[in-house]
């Protein structure tokens, strides 16, 4: 029970996320925390929509670091993220993990690519960096449970 995965994907809950990690992590819970989403009715509205027996909540950053001072998780909950920046920011402020998988971070003008399916911004690098160096995060690139692993610090030497 409790935290099973913590994962960063910046297109939420789709296909693969829905037929691997939750199936396979048997995932009972979905937590999205993300300042945009929370704040944006559309995405909230089919964030939940390829998983219909899941329980989708979704907080901003400072909202679910509160919640975190007052419960436990109880469910066999996945904490899925859009960016490392944020991940970075609830491992410091309680969300207890040793372990970041990234299975998604779409290439764009203000990114630079690292792997087919993950590109990074400098703060986004930096945030890496500091999961796996100060923070002692395992973090890898995997896009399904099928895909091989790949270590993020060694897509980061490409930046």
């Amino acid at each position: 029970m409790g935290l099973a995965l913590v994962n960063i994907d910046d297109r939420l809950i789709h296909g693969q996320i829905a037929a691997t990690w939750i199936k396979d992590f048997k995932i009972e819970s979905v937590i999205i925390v993300d300042d945009e989403v929370v704040n944006d009715p559309v995405r909230k509205s089919v964030a939940g929509l390829a998983v219909p027996d899941i329980k989708v909540s979704i907080f901003g950053v400072e909202q679910f670091i509160g919640i975190l001072k007052k419960t436990q998780l109880k469910k066999v909950t996945m904490v899925l993220f859009t960016n490392p920046v944020d991940a970075l920011t609830l491992k410091r402020n309680g969300l207890d993990y040793d372990y970041l998988n990234v299975s998604g971070m779409r290439f764009n003008e203000n990114r630079h690519r690292l792997h087919k399916n993950m590109s990074v911004t400098l703060a986004e690098k930096e945030a890496l960096e500091a999961l796996i160096q100060e923070e002692h995060v395992k973090v890898y690139m995997q896009t399904t449970t099928r895909d091989s692993k790949t270590a993020v610090g060694e897509l980061l030497k490409n930046y």
